[in-house]
This record gives C-alpha cells, structure tokens and sequence, in this order.
C-alpha cells in the first residue's frame, strides 16, 4: 500500500485543487442555508488528506529497500501532452524525487497548521469559501511545482500563484489599503513573469527542450566540450532570474511583499513562509544553466547581498513587527541568492530547508507579541 501511495505522489496536488473548486459551491445562496464553516471544514480535511499522503510517500522512499532504491536512483516520472503541432511539443513532465517529497511534505504540513489557525483567526467572518479556497489552490500550485520537470509549466504555475496572490492580498476588498496591496503586489509579480517569459521563450531554440534535467545535461555538454555560450544567452539567463526575482522580494521588487501586510494574517503566515520560496526553488533548478555565466552569477551576488542588507536595515527603523519580519523575509532569500550565485549550492537547500516552519511559527506567534 505504501508502494502504491509512493507512485502514486503525483496527485498530492489534485487533494487541495479539488477543494478549491468545491468552493466555488459555496455561492451566496448556499451560505445564507449552510453558513460558512463547512467550507472550511472540506478544505481543512483536503490539506490534511494530501499531508498524510506526502509522510506516508516519504516514509515509504526510505523504509521500503525496492521502491526506495528505485525512487531514488531512477525517480518516478509522468507526463502528459498539453500542445503538439507543427513541431512543438508542450508536455507537464513530472518527477516524483526525494526533494518533492520533502517539499511537499513541508508545504502540506504548514497549510494545515495555516487553515487550523484561520479557524480560529477568521471565526466571525462569512469570507470563509473564498479565504479557504484561494489557500487550498495556493497549496496545489506550489506541490505541483516543485514535482514538474518543466521550465515552462513552472512559469505558467507562477502565474497562477501572482494570480492566488491577488486573490487573498484582497480578502477584504472593501478596504483601500487592501485594495492598493493586493494591486501592488500582482502588478509588481507581474513584472517579473512577463520578463521570465520571454527567458523562457527564447530558451527552447537554442537548447531544444524545456525540461530541467534536459537543460542540465545540456549545460555539462557544453562544460565539457567547450564550446562558449551561444550569443544572447547571458540575457536570456537575466530574463529567467527575473522571475525569481519577484517571487522572492527581491531589489528592485521588493515593495510587494510588505505591503500584502494587509491581507489576514493566516494569509501572510502561508505566504512568508512557503509561497516565496517557490522562486527560490525555481533559481535553484535552474542553478547548473547559471553556472555557466559568471556574469550571471555576479548579479545575483550583487542584487541577493543588496537585498540582504538593505531589507535589514530598514526592517530595524519598523515600528510594526510584521513589516519588519517581512523585509528580514526579503533578507534571508537575498542570501539564498547569494549563495547561489557563489556556486554553493548546498548551501542554498539548507537555507531552504530549515526556513519555512520558523518563519511561519513566528508569525503565528505575532499576535500574541502584539497584544
């Protein structure tokens, strides 16, 4: 049985996303009968579904010696054709490796910690269908990035986390401050998806393919016969930084994050804890590519130790706790950065690894802080 659930990880994100769409049920007609709180219920008993699923896939890559070995040194994969025509194929190629299975496990596990503390932070509000739907597509985006083996499928994925990110920055739309935050936030995103993209555009003629391990072993063919980068790619490798860039509140796009204060804390918790982090995850699979531009690798020490130390400063002039946490966000993934573009890349995972559950523990703590 944990076999079956180990090759069977790939559909850990259809738990929450199924969630999100029985949502939209909750029109409202249906809570003028119901009220609220079955929402939430629903999406509370998806995440923890797709929780256990991720511990009981882990567990069973490093208890069961044949599946283990097998997960591990020849991963599980999966895919299936989106776009075929005139010579062009776009496929969601997936695998199931070791990191996934932690990040998903990482991920589920603080969505559920999140939707147990928005119970109770959001008792008196009829905003529950929309709050609870939009943190349950917000999880399945971000478990089915980290299992897609594509360049291009992780730029559409986020899209659609800028995308979430309007949705719940503007939980309370009816206030101007949340309004501002929530359009600051997307706008700012935006900007560095629309230049990702054209990375991401240009990057198939010259590697012909869109996959990650495809683009690494591309990148050791180089390395190893020698040949010097074809021209314009230090661009193109600026361009699909660019994303990161913005996902992670990097200078100059920084701004957004701070002011997506606004939203419900519960909100905020999710977002400083994993969902910047998906950027990171991004840089870090593209990390072999970076390699081979020094250049490039000088611009993200350059913009990651700016961030670090510029974001710290001005969190120690905050008068409020939680911009100032969210500007030591900005900070801590400038030095990820760093450590990126230095080439240690071991450093970068652990920088990854032990951030999340911290972070979103002090932000669960605030409120007491505050009081």
């Amino acid at each position: 049985m944990t076999v079956f659930l180990l090759q069977a990880a790939w559909l850990i994100p259809a738990y929450p996303l199924l969630a999100a769409v029985a949502s939209l049920a909750w029109s409202p007609g249906l809570i003028s009968r119901t009220g609220p709180r079955p929402c939430g219920y629903l999406n509370l008993l998806m995440v923890a579904v797709a929780f256990g699923h991720s511990l009981v896939a882990l567990t069973a890559l490093h208890t069961n010696a044949r599946a283990g070995a097998e997960a591990l040194y020849r991963p599980i994969s999966f895919g299936w054709t989106w776009l075929d025509t005139a010579g062009l194929r776009v496929g969601f190629d997936g695998l199931v490796t070791e990191p996934a299975l932690i990040a998903m496990a990482v991920i589920t596990g603080l969505h559920l910690l999140v939707q147990i503390y928005a119970i109770g932070y959001l008792e008196m509000d009829w905003g529950w269908p929309r709050f609870f739907g939009s943190l349950s597509f917000f999880e399945a985006g971000l478990c089915a990035l980290v299992l897609t083996d594509s360049v291009f499928f992780s730029y559409v994925i986020l899209e659609l986390l800028t995308l979430g990110t309007y949705l719940i920055v503007g939980t309370w739309y009816n206030q101007p401050l949340v309004v501002k935050g929530a359009r600051d936030a997307f706008l700012t995103k935006r900007i560095g998806d629309l230049i990702l993209l054209a990375g991401v555009i240009a990057l198939l003629p010259m590697t012909g393919t869109w996959n990650f391990h495809g683009l690494q072993g591309w990148a050791a063919d180089l390395t190893n016969n020698g040949t010097p980068l074809p021209m314009g790619f230090q661009l193109i490798l600026l361009a699909l930084i660019a994303g990161p860039m913005g996902k992670c509140a990097q200078i100059p796009l920084h701004l957004w994050l701070d002011e997506a204060m606004e939203s419900p804390l519960p909100s905020t918790v999710l977002r400083n804890s994993v969902v910047v982090v998906g950027g990171a995850w991004v840089l870090l699979r593209l990390e072999p590519l970076l390699e081979l531009s020094p250049f490039v690798q000088a611009v993200l020490v350059v913009v990651g130790g700016s961030t670090a130390v510029v974001a710290s400063l001005i969190a120690l002039a905050q008068v409020d706790v939680k911009r100032a946490l969210s500007f030591l966000v900005s900070s801590w993934l400038g030095l990820l950065f760093v450590a990126v573009g230095l080439g240690g890349t071991a450093v970068a995972d652990h920088l990854l690894l032990v951030y999340p559950l911290p972070m979103a523990l002090l932000l669960m703590a605030i409120g007491t802080i505050v009081i």
